[in-house]
């Protein structure tokens, strides 16, 4: 089976679905269960919705994972210098007195 990891883009899919999702199966639950005058059946919609949002949010889906990082292979890593902080950087400036 592939391995499939949830790319930055994908997670701000899965975290705007969920919250979609949520909220639009709340709003459908309440007014369900008001006109059926059934907190039973607004509980079980919203359970529904909860359940559904999960299977499509949690799990790390292909669709997930368009825009994959490439990631710098370690051999070609170590060609390349890490850069050094510069002596400027490291000195304190001293106050100016006015």
């Amino acid at each position: 089976m592939a391995q499939y990891r949830m790319d930055w883009q994908g997670q701000k899919l899965a975290e705007q679905l969920m919250q979609i999702m949520l909220l639009a199966f709340a709003v459908i639950a309440f007014v369900s269960g008001y006109v059926m005058a059934s907190f039973k059946m607004m509980v079980l919609i919203y359970a529904v919705g909860v359940v559904l949002t999960t299977l499509l949010t949690v799990p790390n889906w292909p669709f997930y994972n368009r825009h994959a990082l490439i990631w710098l292979d370690p051999s070609e890593a170590e060609k390349h210098p890490k850069p050094q902080p510069s002596a400027n950087v490291t000195q304190k400036k001293k106050p100016v007195k006015k």
